[in-house]
């Protein structure tokens, strides 16, 4: 019971901080305050010593609403725009792989990766996918669980900072605007939407599939909208509420352990992500210039962030959240389901 009671407490202020980071981060023009303030206040919080927490009951409520809001740009008009894009998509996929083994060989050399256990660390610690999942896959295959996930932490961390704040300094925001199928807010539809949605999401982490609460609530938003169902808009306060736990999330994952382990490794992992940053914007170009697409909306869709982050940053700066979304997410399936293979495959090769 007292454990239970010191969590709360805990739990309660980490969300008042973000609280006030969030109210905070609007007046000061930040980009995405409602992600942006919470994720640094918490990170930095945590780095600092102080005992941040957010359980991943209230992550995955934050990633359910996000999923629930990207679904509902999904009309059928939209669907059908996106499936002529499937070039686009798929040379979007073969970057991530390319740049992931480029990371990778950039984390193997700086470290000194000699046995394989070592090589899985910056393996997966490279591939640009969820977090969680390569954290898992590198376990699988020897590598240090604790090295990967930091490594994806503060890559998220700098993807989620450095491109929205970039995009808002040089005025490249609104320039490819999308809107929600439903448009009005009707209560009734909201819980139904709410309900069948949670549903799915439900059922996705039933059948242990990945990243359920993003997936599955999007799933079934997208499946509505594109059938012309249209049940409700989601309220800006939801929206706001799921970008605050998404941030919230994040920023628990960096503690003092940070300031202290492996200082050669994270520096490497900083320099990497801005690498990967500045040669995903070079592919966007010319990948936009190809496939007829705004620029900055291929940026956002081909860069080496997460779904979630990355379309709350298209839908907050008006840039193409579907297409955007379409890429995060055939990339995502590709990559979890290719880099552990490609992995084994490597190893054999030097064998």
């Amino acid at each position: 019971m007292r454990l239970a009671a010191d969590r709360c407490g805990r739990v309660a202020g980490t969300l008042a901080l973000a609280l006030a980071a969030a109210l905070l981060a609007g007046p000061l023009r930040l980009p995405l305050p409602w992600l942006i303030g919470p994720l640094l206040a918490v990170a930095f919080a945590g780095v600092l010593g102080a005992r941040v927490d957010c359980p991943t009951p209230l992550r995955n409520a934050g990633q359910w609403v996000i999923g629930t809001a990207l679904g509902l740009y999904f009309t059928s008009t939209v669907l059908a725009t996106i499936v002529t894009l499937a070039p686009a998509l798929a040379a979007g996929i073969v970057w991530a792989m390319l740049a992931g083994l480029l990371y990778y060989w950039l984390l193997a050399w700086v470290s000194g990766a000699v046995s394989s256990g070592e090589r899985a660390t910056a393996f997966f610690s490279a591939a640009i996918g969820g977090a969680s999942e390569m954290a898992v896959l590198g376990e699988r295959h020897g590598g240090r669980i604790d090295h990967i996930a930091m490594a994806h932490s503060l890559r998220l961390l700098i993807v989620v900072v450095a491109v929205p704040f970039g995009l808002q300094w040089s005025g490249m925001h609104g320039i490819d605007a999308a809107t929600p199928g439903p448009a009005r807010v009707h209560l009734g539809g909201l819980a139904l939407l709410g309900s069948l949605t949670l549903a799915g999401s439900l059922l996705m982490l039933r059948s242990r599939l990945p990243n359920p609460f993003v997936l599955g609530s999007m799933a079934v938003a997208l499946a509505l909208t594109g059938s012309g169902i249209e049940l409700s808009a989601l309220p800006p306060t939801v929206s706001h509420a799921g970008q605050l736990l998404i941030g919230c999330a994040l920023g628990a994952r960096f503690t003092p352990d940070f300031r202290y382990s492996a200082p050669r490794w994270l520096a490497t992992v900083t320099i990497g992500a801005c690498a990967l940053i500045a040669l995903s914007a070079s592919f966007a170009w010319v990948l936009a210039r190809l496939a007829g697409l705004p620029w900055v909306t291929v940026l956002l869709g081909t860069s080496p962030g997460g779904i979630a982050e990355m379309c709350i940053t298209a839908k907050v700066l008006q840039l193409g959240v579907p297409v955007v979304t379409a890429f995060h997410v055939t990339r995502y399936i590709a990559v979890l389901l290719c880099m552990a293979p490609l992995f084994r495959w490597l190893e054999r090769r030097r064998g």
